[in-house]
């Protein structure tokens, strides 16, 4: 039984109660503000673009919008937590029930629970690297809103639980509520984990996985507790409620300390923040803003592009990478063609020098322009590889490297004829074979022809003009 609490930093530039930046990668204790440190007579403010972001996640999720929510003080001492609580909500948050539909790798679909979506601040950060027998506290990321977004325990095994995390993940970024950024921990995840016989009803005692930053390591690291789960219980022992991490070198997860119930935080509504009161009017400018979401637009690339649900899934996963499918489908016209270059030779090459679809090297315009010279018939689709990497390499556009490298395919059917008589000639014991029944040396033929023409040669026109001489 497992449930996922995802931690979104939302996209503001300032924190959600004070107008000190978020902006990553400041030195130390440098924006942190009286404010977010909790100091005598300092009043929190709250970020109306935090809240308009919340909205927007609960209207994608189609998920209750609060009319009315309260923040809340969660008290623990922690030494990255200034003020000794932490403002959050609790009972009334502003995002109620909802649901994401996930697509599983059997090709099946999940519709998996949301319970609600709070807003609450972040605490610091405890370094314990370059410090000897002592901790560093950097404050830069207190009071940083986050959106904690709970899920029903509805998901059964990790892969299902990764395919949650990526969806979510994926929407988020859509809405431009959050980068994303797991490194930076703009995205991070705690799993809540339990185990039970087959056939037993109720939950089993869970483990919570604290601060996962990947999907590989939420995976591994869920996988690992489900089989420690397991062993501990069939050897006669029992799960204790607790919190643990996950070790990835060692790839398993330790105790941290025992799990908190919500009665030990003490939780009380905030004095200092009046209820959150939202109406219907700004909920509905909220929605007019919305972009076009994921699974809207994997069916309208279905629809328009004829393409699979597969290929569409697999464009539509981040906003950019669909946003960049579409410029190349624009200008080359020919969407298969497009899906398969920006899936393939594409993808491959950003995979291979760890880019990400907005740092490409090649543009969506300078694709469309060797896809041209492939529907044309100017390259082959095997020369094209060769046109592709050094666009990449920065040789310039399609035409210019087609040029310098003499690549324009052979079209004269009487230079191809000349080349396939040549090939035929030279071969009489396959040429003898084929005839006596062994057609799979078609592509013998094939390959000596096209070697002959240094890979030029038009391969439809080679295949119907050797068809013609070996069968006549």
């Amino acid at each position: 039984m497992i449930g996922l609490e995802l931690h979104a930093q939302l996209a503001t530039r300032t924190k959600i109660f004070s107008g000190a930046p978020t902006a990553y990668g400041a030195e130390a204790n440098r924006q942190a503000s009286a404010i977010d440190l909790g100091m005598p007579g300092m009043l929190p403010v709250l970020n109306e673009r935090a809240v308009r972001y919340a909205i927007r996640l609960g209207l994608a999720l189609d998920a209750e919008v609060a009319g009315r929510s309260v923040f809340a003080r969660k008290n623990y001492f922690y030494p990255d937590l200034p003020k000794g609580y932490q403002i959050s909500q609790y009972e009334l948050p502003v995002v109620g029930t909802g649901h994401l539909d996930i697509d599983l790798e059997d090709g099946s679909h999940k519709r998996v629970g949301v319970t609600r979506a709070h807003l609450e601040e972040d605490a610091g950060k405890s370094l314990h690297e370059g410090f000897t027998r002592m901790t560093g506290i950097d404050l830069n990321r207190a009071g940083t809103p986050l959106l904690e977004i709970v899920s029903e325990p509805e998901l059964r095994t990790a892969k299902e639980a990764v395919a949650y995390m990526k969806k979510m993940h994926s929407l988020v970024r859509y809405l431009g509520i959050c980068d994303g950024n797991m490194q930076e921990g703009s995205f991070r995840c705690d799993a809540n984990v339990s185990v039970r016989p087959v056939g037993q009803t109720g939950f089993g005692t869970r483990a919570e996985l604290k601060n996962l930053n990947s999907f590989r390591f939420v995976e591994r690291a869920i996988n690992y507790e489900i089989e420690r789960q397991i062993e501990l219980i069939e050897d006669g022992g029992a799960v204790v409620q607790e919190t643990r991490l996950f070790d990835p070198d060692r790839g398993e997860t330790r105790s941290m300390r025992g799990k908190e119930e919500a009665h030990d935080y003490r939780y009380f509504p905030d004095p200092d923040l009046l209820p959150l009161e939202i109406t219907t009017a700004f909920i509905d400018e909220v929605r007019a803003e919305l972009p076009e979401l994921p699974d809207a637009k994997s069916m309208r690339f279905q629809q328009d592009y004829g393409l699979s649900g597969y290929d569409a899934g697999v464009l539509t996963a981040s906003r950019e990478l669909a946003d960049y499918f579409e410029a190349v489908v624009a200008a080359a016209g020919d969407a298969k063609l497009s899906a398969n270059w920006v899936m393939g030779e594409l993808s491959g090459a950003l995979n291979k020098a760890s880019l990400d679809i907005t740092q490409s090297p090649v543009d969506a315009a300078t694709l469309a322009g060797l896809l041209a010279r492939i529907r044309d018939e100017t390259i082959s689709g095997k020369i094209a590889k060769e046109v592709f990497e050094a666009v990449w390499n920065g040789e310039g556009d399609a035409d210019t490297v087609i040029s310098a490298r003499g690549l324009r395919q052979v079209t004269d059917n009487s230079a191809i004829e000349a080349m396939v008589d040549e090939a035929i000639a030279a071969n009489p014991e396959q040429l003898e074979q084929y005839r006596a029944g062994k057609t799979k040396l078609m592509g013998f033929f094939v390959g000596q022809v096209m070697k002959a023409s240094g890979g030029k040669a038009n391969p439809q026109q080679v295949n119907e003009v050797l068809k013609q001489r070996l069968d006549g």
